[in-house]
Formats: structure tokens, C-alpha cells, sequence
């Protein structure tokens, strides 16, 4: 005997242990490679197969797209993997064609800001982390098609990626069609006369430049001069779901200002209403599709112009009932009319050279001309996010620019304010600030005086004079007062009637109509990175965009000496980008044959973010090795087609985290929709059902000093203190993670207990959907139901199988066939923490019993178990004689004559005290209840003769006696 085995290894050398857990584990990964286990066939093309198997039902199951860290998996990454390898074992297993494979998202900011640090080229780090991820995603035992598996970084893929940036951008959005449309058919619409350039001339009139001009404002991929969030610690812009409630950058936490810059921009609020309307139809989690909801942030009203001067300012209003309120306006400081007016570049030309007489001291800003006041507060506003911009702030800001706009429906003079409270990304960049009814624009009138006038009757008790108030009043259930006119009066008027007869009235006289916004903003699709997808797009000399043939695709990303973006002072906001692909003026400026000849061409040196990638990865599962198409349109519809109960299509289960509730999904939804529209693909969604999955979290130690320390190396002393290398430590619950310094790696977990026992654990904690804490002092409990498990089927001291073929009692029947009842249920609802719950009280049985188990017993248990834990389920099936993998096997089906309880007890009331209790079987009729309820000796000694006036029977759990 060696000094590190022990006797109980000796006694019982084929027990379930670590050792032989590793050992099995690698036999059947390496057998599911070899022999294809998890292939999914497709009807037809390079992955056709099984034509028996294609006929099933299919079931398309995904996790979000990981990215693969150079940390390598903790085990709070895996638990959404394991959970669809889980659900997609027992859909095999229930006759299911199952595709579920697994690809990396790898572009993006970690890997190329490791690349600036160390000098390591992007790729091979991105690689390397890759295959260290597949390494540790094999070792759980994950049922992956292999062959489906995509890297967004591969030119092969982003190929496609680069195919569909030109199908958007080669398309608009035809509003007649509710569609998207090839531009072709617009530019004929042009040529033909039938719709009318904007400044009227023919089509073939304009030059190459206005042409692209024109077409630009319908494409669905443009690029424009545009408000964007510029991050100088980054040296990029970043989109609006991007930055954080606290006017920061996601990633990095620099902070972010508003910078006008050329970038490209997907037209997204073109589908709004699509996408609001699609919502319903999606098995989603209700959490979801209202921050859905929100961020698209439709609302009804009407646009109104004011007149100023030989200009108009147009507003939107969802209260245009409130218009003869309104005593003053505001712009976003960005606004056309006023920007530029500090250049003398001509665009601010609503802005005087002096101060109109009288105008209010509080209004100049301490400044001596309009000019002057408007651009020390644009200065001012730029330096702040829209996030802080919209926050309730006690004091407000803001200039008067020295004009004065007509209210159109009471004629009278109303000044004109920039506020940074008013943002250009929403509505028009204007309001009618209407103070009594508005809570900001009250609170800006106070701090400048303006006046207010009541025009929505107070139903709280306050008078109709706003300058005795504290605050607005506002409110859609009131009557509308002093908003009569020369021609039109809404006096008297509710809410909805109001708005109903003044959007009519603005319609009539051509100065307003009723109308529909969106919070929702197009998609800036610009990046200045390098570790991202180029653009298929080159500019000639007039600067006019044109897209590269498909025969030029992929273009690849070009090598550079440098990789980093210039970054600046985090806080210095007068700053512009330069992007890294710049620098490579070999591939920025080329001689190109776009089909009219040899000619030179400068290309995009912008790349796309990092979300293009995974927009689209879904339908390149479907059909990866295909080199002709995006997808075979028979496989797209195979997979995804709309089919009863799934109207839009899109994937059958889809398992993440609900922070990619607007980034991610609104993006994919978009494209999908693009797709839809232009015939590459039957689904008008990607993702017909998501279900989030929780967070594991674990405690983090903080010493004196507030830093982490290993978790590993605390010790807990009697009290529930905590300490580490003799100092006290605080303890609270959060993240797990390399810096805080508690992450459990799975190959911990596997070396010291074996994968399936991981499975099992991350599996029993909790419901998916709920977050919960890791323990690795409890891992062991699953490890113990393993090694019960075995114990049930194979003997530890001669590796025999024990199992015998006499047929088993009828207590041991019922606790399987409830068993294989209940477990059947909570696997298709995602319920797999009571499941295992199921197993173990079935094995538990088993192992109280005691003597050898039935065949019959033994091989549904471990069916039972194999979704779950598949590596010991497979050894376990050869072992009792199968020659076909578990994989494959059917899943047990329930014999119902044995789910339902042999009796139940059965309470007798008289008078609603009991009496008795009786076992009866589950299917006693009611009159059978009552005549044994009545002759029930206990029953007839507490009536002692009494009538009986009433029996109220409820079979099979109650019978109530009312004596006369």
C-alpha cells in the first residue's frame, strides 16, 4: 500500500472517485468527438445527414455569444452553457433534431487594449484565449456541434458580416412597404419623376456628389455630421447604450462629451414601430420587452412651428392641448439655427448682434452680446453627458439668444432660450416650454423670471394663478381653461378632446400636424479601433461612398505597427479621433476597378463595433461552411421559419444576461428585420424565445484597507468572523472575478470532484433565473449523490455490475414513474434544480431499500440522469449492456397508473370538526366517499343517532357532515 492510498480505496477499488470520474469523463469526450455524437443534420448542403433525424421535430437552442478572456472561465460563466446543454440532452431525448453549438465573439476593445500593453497582435491573443476557452468548455462535457462552431474575427465569417453592412446600406426604407427596399428602386423612382428631388431639378441634373447627398438621407447605413459621444480616454465615439447613467464610457468608466464628427450610423428608428409592434408575438421575459419598450420610447403628439422671423422653429409636444401655455422656448444648444452663430459661419443666423431693448439682466448671462452668451453656454453644455444633462439638477441654466418666436395660436412674443435640459437627440432639439404644467420648464421659468400662465384647470385645490405655486400641476384628467383664440377655443375641453381639435386646427392652416416620436436614436456604427471589421466602403475623390463588390469580400483587416487609437486627457473634450488604420497608408489609399475603370480610392479607416458580429451569428450556425451564401434559404427555414406558435421565427431558446436587454437584442432584431425584408432569410426575428439566467455571485474579502484578498485563504473563526494571515476582514456577497480575488476556476472543481459533479451543483443551487451564491463547501453533496448513484449499479469492490432482472416492488414503481413525471416537467420548463431533487429522492429510495436494484429501475435512473450528468449516465448505460450512446436513448415515459398516489387520506368533518380520517382510493366516486364516510364507527358514535340534514362531498380529500 502506497502512502497516499488509503484503505478505504483499497477495500473499495472501483468506488466513484475523483480519479475515475477524470477518467471517464475523458474516455466519452473523446468517443462524442470521434464518433460526431452531437452533429445536427441539415435538410440539405454540406451538413446534410440523417434524413430519419432531419424529419423530427427540430429544436434550435443558443447561449449568448461569449467572448473569450484571457482570465480564462470562472464557474459563474459556464452556468447558462450547462443549463442549454441540459435542456438540449433531453430534447435529443425526446425526439428532437437539436442543433446547439457554440462560437466566440471576438472582436472588441479587451483583446486590442492587451495588444497596446504587451505588443501581442490582437489575434493571437484572441486565439490563444480561445483555445484555452474550448479547452475548459470540453471538460464540462458540453453536447456542441463542433462543426457549426464560428469566431466573429475569421475573414470567413466577417465576410458575411461585411455582406450584410452593404445589403443595409444598399437599401431604404420604402414607408408604403413598411419595409426595407433595395435603393435601386428609389434611384428609379428619382430618374422616373415620381418622387421629386429636394430642390425639384431632375435627377439626371445633379451631380455625383448631390446624388449621394440625397440617397444618403434615405440609406439605412449613412454616413453624417452628427452629435456623437466622443470618450478622449478612449479615442472613440461611443454609441447611446453605450454610456453610462452617470455620463461615463461602459467600458473603461472615462468620462464622455458630445463632439460633431462624420460617422457612419444604421437607421434603425426606421423599424421603431416594428420592433414595438414584434414584442408581443416573442416568448420573452416581460422585464425585457419593457426596457425594450422604454428605450424605443414612442409617444404620440404634434409637431407645431412657430414662427421666428423669416425661420420657423418646429417643435414636438405630446401636449399640444397645453399650446396657448406656452411662454417661452427653449433649444438644445446644439441646435442648427443656433450652433455656428459664435463661427460666423452662417448657421446661427437667428442670433442678433446686441440685446433687444429691455431685454432682462438674468437673461444675458453676464454676457454683452447674444453672440458671446451663446457660445460660452455651448461651450459649457459640452462638457456634459445627456445623462447629467437630463438629471433633475436644482438649478437651472440656460441663455436667452436674443430672439423672439409667435405663439401661432395667441399671436403673442415668446423668447427664445438655449438649456442644456433640451437635447437635440430627441424630438426636434426644441420645446414649447409651457411652466405651469411642467416641472422643469417651472423650475427654469423661477430662476429667469418668465411668466406662466394656467391653462389646465388644478383639480388639487390650488387658484389658477401659477405665481402662488410651489410647483406645476399637470395632469390628464382636467379640464382645459384660458386657451381661447380668434378663431378657436378649447375652453372647457378635456384632455383628449383638446388635443384631438388643435392637431386639426395646426393641420388646416399648415403649421403643424399630429405626429409620432421615438426616444429611440439611429445607431452609431463607427468605431475608431483597430480590432474590428473594416468597412467594405472606399471614397473617391469627391468623397462620394461607394460599396466594394461582393467579389472584393472579405476585406481583410490589414496589419498595422501600432494598434491603439490616440487616446488623450480623459477630461480634455476639445479633441478629435485618429484611428489606427490611418497610419497604413499602403491600404487606405488604393487604385480600384468598381466596373468603370481603374481609379485611386481612399478607404474607411473607421471599423465597425464590436456588436456587428453578433448581430447575425445565429444564421451562420445554421450553415457555416457555406462560401456561396449567407445561409441556404432552405436551411434558414428548416431552423428558424416562422411555424405555429412562433409567427416571426427566430430560435427556439435562447439562454443570457439581461444586460444585453437594448444593446445585443434591439441590434440582431434590427438586422434580422433588414434580412426579412430583403428576402435572405424567412424569420423577421432572431430569437423567438430568451430566458435570463442568474448570476453566480461569491463573497468578497476586504481587508482594513478596502482591498480584496484571496477568498481561499480567509478563515472563519466562531462568530461568523472572518481573517486572513491574522488581520480581520469584512465579508459581503457580489461579483466573482480575478480582481476581487475569489474566483473558483471549473477546473478546480473537475480535478477535485469531476465534471458532472459541477454540472449537478451549478444546476441544484437555485432557480436559473435567480442569482445565487457559490459554496464550495457544498459541492460535495452532489458529489455524494454520484457516488450513490454508482453504488445503486455497480459493486465498488469488483466493478461488477449488481442489478438484477426480477421485476421491482410496487412502492419502488411509484417513486420512479414520479420521479421520471416530475423530472419530464421541470426539464422542458428550465426547473432543473427540482429535477435533481427528484432524482435524488428516487435514488435515496433505492439506496434505503437495500439489495441489488432492478434492471428496469437502474437503466430509467440513469436516463434520469444523463441530461444532467451526461459523462457518468454514458458509463453507466454501457455498462449495462447498451451498445448505443445515451445521447440517443429515449427519454423515460411516465406510466400514469403509477404517478397518481395508491390512496389518499380523506378528513370527515361533522361541523366542521374532524372526525375521522379515512384512506381511500384517488378515483372513489363521491357517493362511495359518503357511504364510507357514514359508516365509519368514529363517524356514527360522534352522530349518536342525530339526522342528517346535509353531506357535502369533495372526493377524493373531504366529506362534511351538517347534522339535522
Amino acid at each position: 500500500m502506497s502512502e497516499t492510498t488509503t484503505a478505504a480505496e483499497v477495500a473499495a477499488p472501483h468506488r466513484y472517485t475523483a480519479a475515475l470520474a477524470a477518467d471517464i469523463e475523458a474516455r466519452w469526450q473523446d468517443f462524442w468527438e470521434e464518433q460526431g455524437t452531437y452533429e445536427a443534420p441539415n435538410p440539405k448542403g454540406d451538413l446534410a445527414g440523417d434524413a430519419e433525424l432531419v424529419a423530427r421535430p427540430k429544436k434550435f437552442i443558443m447561449d449568448m455569444f461569449p467572448y473569450p478572456s484571457g482570465a480564462g472561465l470562472h464557474v459563474g460563466h459556464p452556468l447558462g452553457f450547462i443549463a442549454t446543454d441540459v435542456y438540449a440532452r433531453h430534447q435529443r431525448m425526446t425526439g428532437h433534431n437539436v442543433l446547439h453549438t457554440l462560437g466566440f465573439d471576438a472582436f472588441g476593445l479587451p483583446a486590442e487594449q492587451y495588444a497596446v500593453q504587451t505588443g501581442t497582435h490582437p489575434r493571437v491573443s484572441t486565439e490563444a484565449n480561445i483555445v484555452n476557452m474550448r479547452r475548459q468548455l470540453r471538460r464540462l462535457g458540453l453536447g456542441h456541434d463542433q462543426r457549426r462552431s464560428v469566431e466573429t474575427i475569421d475573414p470567413a465569417y466577417y465576410k458575411w458580416t461585411q455582406w450584410i453592412f452593404l445589403q443595409i446600406f444598399n437599401s431604404w426604407y420604402d414607408p408604403e412597404a413598411d419595409a426595407a427596399r433595395p435603393i435601386d428602386t428609389l434611384v428609379a423612382q428619382f430618374e422616373a419623376g415620381t418622387r421629386q428631388t429636394p430642390d425639384g431639378r431632375s435627377w439626371s441634373e445633379l451631380s455625383d456628389v448631390e446624388r449621394a447627398n440625397v440617397l444618403g438621407e434615405y440609406r439605412l447605413a449613412y454616413a453624417s455630421d452628427a452629435p456623437v459621444n466622443w470618450c478622449p480616454g478612449l479615442g472613440t465615439v461611443l454609441a447611446n447604450e453605450e454610456v453610462t447613467a452617470d455620463g461615463r464610457s461602459e467600458r473603461g468608466n472615462y468620462p464622455v462629451f458630445k463632439a460633431k464628427l462624420r460617422q457612419w450610423n444604421m437607421r434603425i428608428t426606421a423599424y421603431a414601430d416594428r420592433l414595438l409592434r414584434d414584442l408581443d408575438a416573442l416568448d420573452w421575459p416581460d422585464a425585457i420587452k419593457l426596457q425594450q419598450r422604454n428605450w424605443i420610447g414612442r409617444s404620440e403628439g404634434a409637431r407645431v412651428d412657430f414662427p421666428v422671423g423669416d425661420e420657423k422653429i418646429t417643435v414636438f409636444t405630446t401636449r399640444q392641448d397645453t399650446l396657448f401655455g406656452a411662454t417661452y422656448m427653449v433649444l438644445a444648444p446644439e441646435h442648427p439655427l443656433i450652433a455656428g452663430a459664435e463661427d460666423g459661419d452662417g448657421t446661427g443666423s437667428l442670433v442678433p448682434d446686441a440685446w433687444p431693448e429691455g431685454t432682462h439682466e438674468v437673461w444675458t448671462g453676464g454676457h454683452a452680446t447674444p453672440a458671446e452668451a451663446v457660445a460660452a453656454y455651448r461651450k459649457q453644455a459640452a462638457s456634459k453627458s445627456d445623462v447629467e444633462r437630463q438629471a433633475e439638477a436644482k438649478d437651472k441654466t440656460g441663455v436667452f439668444t436674443g430672439v423672439h418666436a409667435t405663439n401661432p395660436v395667441s399671436g403673442e412674443q415668446v423668447p427664445v432660450f438655449i438649456a442644456d435640459y433640451v437635447l437635440m437627440g430627441y424630438g426636434t432639439g426644441a420645446i414649447m416650454a409651457v411652466p405651469a404644467h411642467d416641472t422643469r420648464d417651472f423650475a427654469f421659468a423661477r430662476a429667469f423670471e418668465l411668466p406662466m400662465r394656467c391653462v389646465v384647470e388644478p383639480t388639487d385645490g390650488r387658484d389658477t394663478d401659477p405665481a402662488t405655486w410651489d410647483d406645476a400641476f399637470a395632469s390628464y384628467d382636467a379640464k382645459i381653461v384660458n386657451s381661447a383664440g380668434s378663431d378657436i377655443s378649447l375652453d372647457g375641453l378635456g384632455v383628449t378632446e383638446a388635443k384631438a381639435k388643435i392637431t386639426e386646427w395646426l393641420a388646416a392652416r399648415g403649421i403643424g400636424e399630429g405626429t409620432v416620436n421615438y426616444r429611440l436614436r439611429d445607431w452609431l456604427f463607427s468605431r475608431q479601433r483597430y480590432w474590428g471589421e473594416p468597412f467594405p466602403i472606399v471614397y473617391d475623390e469627391a468623397g462620394v461612398a461607394h460599396a466594394l463588390p461582393e467579389s472584393m469580400l472579405p476585406l481583410e483587416l490589414p496589419e498595422v505597427e501600432d494598434y491603439s487609437p490616440r487616446t488623450f486627457d480623459a477630461d480634455d473634450a476639445d479633441t478629435q479621433p485618429e484611428t489606427p488604420l490611418s497610419r497604413n497608408e499602403d491600404w487606405v489609399n488604393v487604385t480600384l476597378d468598381l466596373g468603370d475603370g481603374p481609379k485611386r480610392y481612399r478607404r474607411e479607416t473607421n471599423t465597425m463595433p464590436n456588436w456587428a458580429g453578433s448581430c447575425w451569428y445565429e444564421l451562420r450556425y445554421l450553415d457555416p461552411t457555406n462560401a456561396d451564401k449567407l445561409v441556404d434559404p432552405d436551411v434558414e427555414q428548416y431552423w428558424m421559419g416562422p411555424r405555429e406558435g412562433q409567427p416571426h421565427g427566430g430560435v427556439d431558446l435562447y439562454v443570457g444576461g439581461a444586460e444585453h436587454a437594448v444593446l445585443h437584442l434591439l441590434y440582431a432584431r434590427f438586422w434580422s428585420k433588414v434580412l426579412h425584408d430583403l428576402g435572405h432569410v424567412s424569420s423577421a426575428e432572431p430569437f423567438h424565445k430568451l430566458y435570463n439566467q442568474g448570476m453566480i455571485q461569491a463573497y468578497v474579502y476586504r481587508d482594513s484597507r478596502g482591498i480584496a484578498v484571496p477568498a481561499a485563504e480567509v478563515e472563519e473563526h466562531d462568530g461568523g468572523v472572518f481573517y486572513y494571515e491574522g488581520g480581520k476582514v469584512s465579508r459581503l456577497l457580489g461579483k466573482m472575478g480575478k480582481s476581487l480575488k475569489n474566483a473558483v476556476t471549473p477546473d478546480e472543481i473537475c480535478a477535485e470532484y469531476g465534471a458532472d459533479t459541477l454540472r449537478l451543483y451549478e444546476m441544484a443551487m437555485g432557480p436559473l433565473d435567480v442569482s445565487r451564491p457559490w459554496d464550495t463547501r457544498a459541492v460535495v453533496g452532489q458529489y455524494r449523490l454520484l457516488q450513490r448513484l454508482w453504488r445503486n449499479v455497480v459493486d465498488e469492490a469488483t466493478g461488477e455490475v449488481t442489478v438484477v432482472d426480477t421485476e421491482p416492488d410496487d412502492a419502488t414503481l411509484r417513486a420512479l414513474h414520479k420521479a421520471i413525471d416530475g423530472v419530464a416537467q421541470d426539464m422542458a420548463n428550465l426547473r432543473f434544480n427540482t429535477a435533481i431533487a427528484k432524482v435524488t429522492e428516487l435514488n435515496n429510495h433505492l439506496t434505503k431499500t437495500g439489495g441489488p436494484v432492478s434492471r428496469t429501475v437502474a437503466e430509467r435512473l440513469v436516463l434520469l440522469i444523463a441530461p444532467l450528468a451526461p459523462h457518468i449516465a454514458e458509463e453507466l448505460w454501457r455498462r449495462l449492456g447498451h451498445t448505443g450512446s445515451v445521447v440517443h436513448a429515449d427519454f423515460p415515459v411516465a406510466d400514469p397508473a403509477y404517478v397518481v398516489d395508491e390512496t389518499v387520506t380523506c378528513v370527515v368533518q361533522i361541523k366542521g370538526k374532524v372526525k375521522a380520517r379515512l384512506e381511500v382510493a384517488p378515483s372513489i366516486s363521491d357517493a362511495d366517499l359518503e357511504a364510507a364516510a357514514l359508516a365509519e364507527p368514529a363517524v356514527v358514535a360522534a352522530l349518536n343517532g342525530a339526522g342528517i340534514r346535509k353531506v357535502i362531498v369533495r372526493a377524493p380529500k373531504l366529506v362534511n357532515i351538517v347534522p339535522a
